[in-house]
């Protein structure tokens, strides 16, 4: 959808909210380099965001990273990490919500990679998490800051949190017309609501493996990757 929705539409502006490195499995880098996409990208962790992100796109035209959490509050927020690595798949763990954390090792899931790129864990399962303050900003304020008035893509990240960061938006305010996020940490309640809540604002829906895609009035091509049936 992203190729199609790139050819239909010009002056793309975008919001990354959970951007991680900006390279690594990014769904939105390619059309950013190549196809000239212009908006913000936020990723809370100080350590992704000063190794990778800020290098990434510190001469990219029209694109500006934010060292920041989308929050309720303008000021610092608490997230969740693994304690033992900054590799790529420990930092795109990192969420606000514990939980996700705490299934990724009851599934095997950190031993495995741990055990893959010869990390050693901690001799306590209650040391592989920790926690670590990070600066949070609202989106009154992002929009304000980088002029993001118009919202032609929402990209969202969130590790479990992304019903959230959908209803900190204000859908119904700032209308972005695509929003893409990750359904697969939610719970089948909040999975339902944040579905009611994106059709009750006049998106359409379509699943695609653990991410969602909701758009606005799509037409033609776009209007026929949604289905007959997607509502």
């Amino acid at each position: 959808m992203l190729d199609v929705f790139s050819k239909t539409s010009t002056h793309v502006r975008f919001l990354q909210v959970g951007a991680n490195d900006g390279f690594f499995h990014d769904p939105l880098f390619k059309f950013i380099k190549m196809y000239g996409w212009r908006g913000v990208l936020l990723e809370p962790q100080p350590y992704v965001y000063n190794h990778y992100l800020k290098k990434l796109h510190r001469k990219t035209p029209g694109v500006f990273t934010v060292n920041a959490a989308l929050s309720d509050s303008d000021g610092k927020k608490t997230i969740y990490k693994i304690s033992f690595s900054n590799a790529r798949w420990a930092t795109g763990l990192t969420s606000f919500n514990r939980q996700v954390l705490e299934e990724a090792i009851d599934s095997g899931h950190v031993q495995r990679c741990a055990d893959r790129y010869g990390e050693k864990l901690p001799d306590s399962r209650i040391d592989f998490i920790t926690e670590q303050p990070v600066q949070s900003i609202t989106p009154g304020t992002l929009i304000q800051q980088y002029h993001l008035e118009t919202i032609d893509w929402l990209q969202i990240d969130a590790e479990g949190y992304d019903f959230e960061i959908i209803k900190l938006m204000e859908i119904n305010k700032t209308r972005p017309h695509v929003i893409a996020f990750e359904h697969s940490h939610l719970s089948t309640a909040d999975r339902k609501a944040c579905m009611e809540h994106l059709r009750a604002n006049g998106y359409r829906i379509r699943d695609m493996r653990e991410n969602t895609v909701a758009m606005r009035n799509p037409l033609g091509e776009l209007a026929r990757f949604f289905g007959p049936t997607s509502d």
